[in-house]
């Protein structure tokens, strides 16, 4: 196909971002040709490219000499095929890379389609299933929304194994999957407190997700209504020591998410109470499906994310088009220069 592109990074510092000329090779038997119709690209998307190396993020979509492809999450169509279950037309969502197309070794699972390459054999199997995909109204947003609400739902989950819980505090209070957290916690009659940045706190607080707003500059006011964990969405583990500081002995979970500050607190800094660990989302998938079966855990998130839509009208979908809307999107996420009731949505054709 002509004129097929990818956007590219330098692994090393993300700002170096290039498209890039991608050819496409005739297909082999087991491979199909999809043209990518509209994805999402969100500070999520940015903790990929952090965490590439060290979560095998880079190897979904390989790329050449210390470049790297970030994975996004969308709508993609096939447009070729040498797979008789996968025909032309069929429309997916799943894992994406930012191009204008790619080619998947495609083949038939026990719910929807998996990813068969070599390379993405020992990669968590959530990021290789894909589903058939039918033209929504909500398409937009679930583009936005389904992997970041599906963090959200998953963590929401998880904390709620943990009865003696009564408040959270989530870092990045601004970052959509902090926002559906507080959106899930609270409706089970949780106490929420966001943090955020001078900046964005007064819309955040606006927004009725929180029942606190606090900048980072009056963590060391922090207090909660009962025990307490942190989740930090920020990566910031000088944030992270004030959080711990601040809640004493009142602190008893503190889980790390995300990065979205990726160039802050980097140095080490002493922390106290319980050791901050990963949460990974789908370790929690895994779970949930043996628990509940894969058709229930999709059925309750969808019920979820149709919720959180009906419930916060003020979320706004940033259209984008082509290779430079996808570049302007690209910059204005990772500088953090994206206003909290935002959400960008590409289509690079």
């Amino acid at each position: 196909m002509m004129g097929d592109w990818d956007l590219l990074v330098d692994r090393k510092d993300l700002r170096k971002a290039q498209i890039v000329p991608a050819q496409a090779p005739p297909l082999a038997d087991g491979e199909v040709r999809l043209r990518v119709e509209r994805f999402s690209f969100t500070a999520n998307n940015v903790t990929y490219g952090l965490m590439g190396d060290s979560f095998g993020y880079w190897k979904f979509f390989p790329a050449p000499g210390g470049q790297g492809r970030i994975p996004v999450w969308g709508f993609a169509t096939i447009v070729e095929s040498r797979v008789p279950e996968a025909p032309v037309g069929l429309r997916l969502f799943g894992y994406l890379p930012m191009s204008s197309a790619f080619t998947m070794q495609l083949a038939k699972g026990r719910t929807g389609f998996v990813d068969r390459a070599p390379h993405r054999a020992d990669l968590p199997p959530t990021y290789n299933a894909y589903a058939e995909a039918p033209a929504d109204p909500l398409d937009d947003h679930r583009a936005l929304l389904r992997p970041l609400l599906m963090t959200s739902f998953l963590l929401d989950d998880f904390l709620g194994e943990d009865a003696n819980l009564k408040s959270l505090v989530l870092s990045s209070a601004s970052s959509k999957t902090a926002m559906g957290l507080a959106w899930f916690a609270k409706a089970r009659g949780l106490e929420v407190i966001g943090l955020s940045s001078p900046a964005n706190a007064p819309a955040i607080a606006g927004l009725g997700l929180y029942d606190r707003v606090l900048t980072y500059d009056q963590v060391g006011s922090l207090k909660t209504a009962g025990p307490a964990a942190f989740v930090d969405f920020a990566g910031d583990r000088t944030t992270t020591a004030a959080v711990h500081a601040a809640l004493g002995e009142a602190l008893t979970r503190s889980l790390i998410v995300g990065a979205t500050h990726w160039e802050a607190g980097r140095e080490e800094a002493a922390i106290a109470g319980p050791t901050p660990t990963l949460f990974f989302a789908p370790d929690q998938i895994r779970k949930r499906m043996a628990d509940w079966g894969p058709g229930e855990v999709e059925a309750r998130f969808d019920k979820g994310l149709r919720g959180f839509v009906a419930a916060n009208p003020w979320l706004t979908l940033v259209q984008h088009q082509g290779q430079q809307g996808l570049t302007d999107a690209y910059h204005q996420v990772l500088e953090g220069r994206v206003r909290p009731q935002d959400g960008h949505i590409i289509t690079p054709g």
